[in-house]
């Protein structure tokens, strides 16, 4: 039986890499988009449904979780997120970015799993991308404080939800993509986006049933929170 994925955030970047990786592996990969005219390279995987969704939208979230109703997935993976103010001080950030940077970093993707829950295989496995910056021991002192704050909380409330969760719930993960070649990561990052994606895909296929929590980088070691 083929596998199937859900794929948050998918139009470039590491998502995009994410859903040609799983592809490849021969998974049914449903990726979203906010708007699918805008992700003409997610047109070529053969075995790609692409949905529209605004994660910061309620409206849009409870729109696609009704298309979704009685649907199933081995994998959600949670990935869309911003870069917010690329400041040093956090004094010097404008309070509506900020506000921005925290909705979309923070609360909708742990919002947006509340919802899904019920579309994650038993089995399966719940990701979300957080990053090494997010570990309040190992964070500070790489850049981009706003950022790394950002997916700090996003750990925290996880860690959070994933308590919340019963028994035989899927396994969750916070992962850390390394320092990649994205239009966050810059062209000096040390990583192409196939070997990201590629370890990413070995951890999840490797976390699939274990249950409980884990804050992983895409190699598969274990980050300090």
């Amino acid at each position: 039986m083929t596998q199937s994925i859900l794929i948050i955030g998918a139009s470039r970047g590491l998502g995009l890499g994410l859903a040609h990786a799983f592809s490849r592996a021969g998974w049914a990969v449903t990726a979203t988009v906010r708007d699918r005219h805008n992700a003409p390279a997610l047109a070529t995987l053969s075995q790609a449904e692409v949905e529209t969704l605004d994660m910061t939208d309620t409206a849009s979230v409870a729109a696609l979780a009704e298309r979704l109703q009685g649907r199933v997935f081995d994998v959600v993976f949670v990935n869309a997120g911003v870069s917010g103010p690329r400041v040093n001080r956090a004094g010097e950030a404008e309070p509506n970015a900020v506000a921005e940077l925290f909705l979309t970093n923070t609360v909708a993707p742990v919002r947006l799993a509340e919802r899904l829950l019920p579309n994650v295989a038993p089995a399966g496995v719940l990701v979300f991308m957080s990053s090494i910056m997010g570990s309040v021991e190992a964070g500070p002192g790489m850049g981009m404080p706003l950022y790394g704050a950002s997916k700090a909380a996003l750990n925290h409330l996880v860690r959070s939800f994933a308590l919340g969760l019963e028994a035989g719930a899927p396994t969750v993960l916070l992962m850390h993509p390394g320092w990649v070649r994205t239009d966050m990561g810059g062209e000096q990052a040390p990583l192409d986006i196939e070997t990201s994606c590629q370890g990413m895909l070995k951890q999840v296929i490797a976390a699939a049933g274990q249950g409980g929590i884990r804050y992983v980088d895409y190699e598969g070691s274990t980050l300090p929170w």
